[in-house]
């Protein structure tokens, strides 16, 4: 890849928070109206290799709703996300943009198989690579979580997963991961920026194998678990022994609707929890709560208490309060991940990207989780690469 190719971007969830945003800063990176504060990769030393530049980066993507670009971009200005002077620059470039969404699967409206839904959804990705000459796609799986979807034996092996799939009325993968073996199919490697099960099956995982593909996931890291994965290492490397470790997410907007619901607030407790264990070397108690409060619109407060013994077992507390936007601390990782798996992708790399573990709270092809060093291994990586 010398930079200068054009490289799709399939967002799956494509007028959400997250994608709106992404592809808002993107148009705004494009035309100089915004510095590209908060993406790893315009700093040193990503801003020196060959990745596919603002410009050369074409986005589309699949949703189930059906609201216009623009008007999604207007109500992240009206919650303080996108100032209103970007949106109003970039406002017909968006509804450009809109004409490159395609309707995406949802169980509840598809009356044929999985198999057919998975053809429909490859065949845009296909369709998008061929009307604009693309080099290749990347595909990002933005979308609200989804509950946790039980192991099913059809998932071990991937003839036995497409046999189950042709059947008319078995539903034998969740949405994310019909649109990660739809990718698959369709010869794009793909991102799990969510916690839902996308590419987590073996069976898919076999299909990445077959077709060479790289992959990513799971669940972008950007707020609270940031900071757990910079404070964590701290109390480790000072042999100090983290009793508790509480936490309290308030949210609202349209995070706050979906995790308000126990069964899909479930894979992002557990992603979440995956990781303080690995960080701190064991289990330990750590309850954490998700909050819906409305009015808070696109904002987000989280509030951890760490409980720690000290010499003698003397215990003491540390607390932080991390208040953000998700959309706009998600948005440039979006568009990092994208140039980044496109790069790994020209260099015939596949199976699990574990060097971008740095961007994930539960990543995936390596157990590290400590920031210092998943950045390390990042920068290693992409300088090989």
């Amino acid at each position: 890849m010398d930079g200068s190719e054009e490289v799709g971007v399939w967002l799956v969830g494509a007028r959400g928070s997250v994608a709106t945003t992404a592809i808002t800063g993107l148009l705004a990176l494009r035309s100089r109206l915004a510095e590209p504060t908060g993406s790893v990769t315009a700093r040193p030393p990503f801003d020196t290799l060959p990745l596919p530049g603002w410009d050369r980066l074409r986005i589309g993507g699949h949703d189930i709703v059906g609201t216009p670009l623009d008007k999604r971009a207007e109500q992240l200005a009206e919650a303080g996300v996108v100032p209103p002077r970007i949106l109003g620059a970039v406002r017909s470039q968006l509804s450009t943009v809109d004409e490159e969404i395609r309707p995406g699967y949802h169980p509840a409206t598809h009356s044929g198989t999985q198999a057919d839904a998975a053809r429909r959804l490859a065949g845009d990705l296909t369709g998008f690579a061929a009307r604009h000459g693309l080099a290749r796609v990347v595909v990002l799986d933005v979308s609200s979580t989804e509950p946790v979807f039980g192991d099913l034996p059809e998932h071990r092996d991937l003839a036995e997963l497409e046999a189950a799939m042709a059947v008319p009325g078995r539903i034998v993968l969740p949405p994310s991961s019909l649109a990660a073996y739809a990718a698959l199919r369709a010869g794009c490697p793909f991102v799990a920026f969510t916690p839902s099960t996308g590419i987590r099956i073996p069976a898919l995982a076999e299909l990445a194998a077959r077709r060479g593909l790289p992959y990513a996931g799971c669940d972008g890291k950007t707020g609270e678990t940031l900071v757990r994965t910079a404070l964590a290492p701290m109390f480790t490397t000072r042999a100090l022994a983290v009793r508790s470790w509480s936490g309290t997410n308030l949210l609202g907007g349209g995070d706050g609707v979906t995790l308000a619901d126990a069964d899909h607030a479930g894979s992002k407790l557990a992603s979440k929890g995956r990781g303080l264990a690995s960080l701190l070397g064991g289990e330990v108690t750590a309850p954490l709560h998700i909050d819906n409060v409305p009015e808070l619109g696109e904002q987000k407060t989280a509030w951890d208490h760490v409980l720690f013994e000290g010499f003698l077992g003397t215990r003491m507390t540390l607390q932080f309060t991390w208040t953000g936007y998700d959309s706009a601390l998600a948005a440039p990782l979006v568009l990092d991940l994208a140039r980044l798996v496109a790069a790994a992708h020209a260099a015939g790399e596949s199976g699990p990207l574990g060097a971008l573990g740095f961007f994930f709270k539960d990543p995936l092809g390596t157990g590290e989780h400590r920031l210092a060093e998943q950045y390390a291994a990042l920068v290693d990586w992409a300088v090989r690469l």
